[in-house]
């Protein structure tokens, strides 16, 4: 059975009690190919590589208020586009199939992505259960605080003014309490992103007053984002006939392989927070259930280095050693014991950006210390752990030579903007260095994730989300034992038989009543 999005189509079936199989999906077979290069929807690609342009939805069922759903559409008109779709996806896929293998992605394509479609299906059809009371409760106390944080804001400005209103906020901050250094954009109102706030909040020495009020609306725009986007809009998610929330994963949304998901997004819910954490409490496990979430620990750290060959890093995880604490006692020549936290917290903020290419401003900015300091540790990670510096000057010559960069497992994600000038070349070098560590932490949590329904068949329990480095299933709570050590052997062994890692996969597992909990 060949189809376009297949996961859409497994879904309408399944629900019927029919398992299509086998299956063939130009999308994923267009992913596997150009990541990087191009979208993969059908519009596209038959615009692209057959000449045509579809039938648009749109004519139809129109859109907005007055859009009607398929079954309303007059028969002559559904036949045609569902024929018409049919045919693009059948000429994809005679012009795909031979490419796969040109392109040296056919081991890709059936091992990492065609896999993978009837496993989310199965995820999007299970949902996880959420308590709207519990969210509506969260909504309650973030609105009252959110008035609070107004009330102060207001006091500290010495005048009443919309909070929500960066035109306004713009104008109490540089033109009346006398922050110095503010850009006004087109549209001549002052930038009041949360950067340009951050470095407010830095100027208590300078303008306390401003300094204050700017920390203040941060807190507010934060409750303000958790409010409007999680325990508001979740509420409305709720499938009234489940009781549950039905995300939608897109296997071809990243291009480095990751997964995105949509309607509601459940990969971004923030955890930095308290507030941000709590938003999971409300995502719970039924009667007699218990929620289980599995973590690789520091997976890309791993990846980078085994792919980087850093002798020092490998026998640290090998060894099971605080990883950060070591990269600080290897910068700053401390020893590990009786380690202030304040040093680990910097080599843990050099260690994950040096994976996303930071930059000294960028790291002096996490940090909030000056930019030549933030600088110093950079040149001295380097200094201390050269084989990162050559990895990554290597991935870079690969890229302008080749055009794609490559994951441990063959996944190819394509750089178009390796060799362009300006500022977008320095987005195209982190890209470019961070996508093959990235990939492959996706393809090894891909592999688990096409693995785990096998190992966890006879179990009473399921897979219900994937957050990048996390899975969360639902199970009884006799079987929980059972579940964390089928889960747990799958993911540790994921990246076998294909790739032989010189470190170790480590998961972390939790257990409990609600997510908050378990993870």
């Amino acid at each position: 059975k060949i189809g376009q999005n297949m996961k859409y189509d497994w879904k309408i079936f399944a629900r019927h009690g029919i398992r299509m199989t086998p299956i063939d999906d130009t999308m994923l077979m267009s992913y596997a190919m150009h990541a990087g290069e191009h979208n993969h929807g059908m519009d596209f690609l038959s615009g692209h590589y057959l000449g045509h342009e579809p039938i648009p939805i749109k004519s139809l069922l129109g859109s907005g208020k007055s859009a009607v759903t398929f079954d309303k559409v007059p028969l002559g008109e559904a036949v045609k586009y569902a024929a018409e779709d049919a045919d693009i996806t059948l000429r994809l896929w005679q012009s795909f199939k031979p490419n796969l293998h040109r392109a040296r992605v056919t081991t890709v394509y059936e091992t990492l992505e065609r896999p993978l479609v009837p496993v989310l299906a199965d995820m999007e059809m299970a949902g996880i259960r959420v308590d709207g009371q519990v969210l509506g409760r969260m909504s309650n106390a973030f609105a009252q605080k959110m008035a609070g944080l107004e009330a102060e804001i207001q006091e500290i400005a010495g005048e009443p003014f919309n909070v929500g209103s960066p035109k306004q906020l713009g104008e109490v901050l540089f033109d009346r309490m006398g922050v110095e250094g503010g850009q006004k954009g087109k549209t001549g109102a002052y930038a009041t992103g949360a950067d340009v706030l951050e470095d407010i909040t830095t100027l208590e020495d300078v303008n306390p007053k401003a300094a204050k009020l700017a920390s203040a609306v941060l807190d507010w725009r934060q409750l303000s984002k958790l409010k409007s986007t999680y325990t508001d809009a979740l509420q409305q998610a709720i499938n009234p006939d489940t009781g549950r929330v039905h995300t939608s994963y897109s296997i071809a949304g990243a291009n480095t392989g990751r997964l995105a998901s949509t309607d509601p997004n459940l990969q971004n819910i923030p955890v930095r927070t308290e507030e941000g954490r709590r938003i999971r409490e409300a995502f719970v496990a039924g009667p007699g259930m218990k929620l289980v979430s599995l973590d690789y620990s520091q997976i890309e750290l791993r990846i980078l280095a085994h792919v980087a060959d850093i002798p020092a890093l490998k026998q640290a995880f090998r060894d099971g050693i605080d990883i950060h604490a070591m990269t600080a006692s290897e910068m700053f020549n401390v020893p590990v014991e009786g380690m202030d936290p304040m040093v680990r917290r910097q080599a843990k903020a050099i260690n994950f950006g040096v994976i996303y290419g930071i930059s000294g401003f960028g790291l002096a900015r996490n940090l909030r210390i000056p930019r030549a300091e933030a600088q110093g540790f950079i040149d001295r990670y380097f200094e201390r752990f050269p084989g990162i510096r050559d990895y990554m000057d290597a991935t870079v010559s690969f890229a302008k030579e080749n055009g794609f960069v490559q994951t441990l497992f063959g996944r190819k994600i394509h750089t178009p903007e390796i060799n362009a000038k300006g500022p977008h070349a320095g987005f195209a070098r982190r890209a470019a260095i961070n996508a093959p560590i990235q990939g492959a932490a996706a393809d090894v949590i891909r592999r688990a994730m096409i693995r785990m329904p096998a190992a966890i068949e006879g179990l009473p329990a399921k897979m219900l989300l994937q957050v990048h480095d996390e899975l969360l299933f639902e199970v009884e709570e006799n079987a929980v034992g059972s579940l964390v050590d089928a889960a747990r052997a799958v993911l540790e062994g994921a990246a076998h038989p294909a790739v032989h890692l010189d470190v170790p996969l480590v998961v972390d597992a939790g257990q409990g009543a609600n997510w908050a909990e378990a993870h």
